[in-house]
């Protein structure tokens, strides 16, 4: 089964986005992502919706940030861009006839909410500028090991 990976592509580009000087545009950002522009401007225009981000027409024109990196969580991004349920498994039938397939439903229904509400919980506390932060700690750390070989 494929993946979604449009909460990590799109967390990778609003991070581009911060870094920019200017504002990016559909195509830019499709080369970016390997894709087309109109299914960038599709998946950002959720963004937008959310107040995320703007897009401005004409020769300047592109996406870029509507508020701060400490403003916006990794949850917020994944609600912007319409993400699929969190877990993708479940129950074969919701009432079974089966008394097994019942308890067996049960059990995983349990498991499956708290697994959700603890992925949910960690998702709202992460925030882009979070991100930004261990990018930018990375690049030092990267930097100071090439100094020194």
């Amino acid at each position: 089964m494929r993946t979604d990976s449009r909460l990590s592509r799109m967390l990778h580009v609003l991070l581009h986005m911060a870094r920019a000087d200017l504002p990016m545009t559909s195509e830019q950002i499709a080369g970016m992502l390997g894709t087309n522009a109109a299914v960038v401007r599709r998946t950002m225009a959720g963004l937008r919706k959310a107040g995320y981000v703007q897009s401005d027409k004409g020769h300047h024109g592109g996406w870029r940030l509507a508020r701060g990196l400490d403003r916006i969580t990794l949850l917020d991004v994944h609600h912007a861009v319409g993400g699929p349920r969190i877990f993708a498994i479940g129950a074969d039938r919701d009432n079974p006839d089966c008394a097994v397939e019942r308890v067996v439903n049960a059990a995983l229904a349990d498991a499956l909410q708290q697994a959700e509400a603890l992925l949910v919980q960690k998702l709202g506390s992460v925030s882009l500028a979070d991100l930004a932060g261990q990018f930018d700690a990375l690049c030092r750390a990267d930097a100071g090991a090439r100094k020194h070989r």
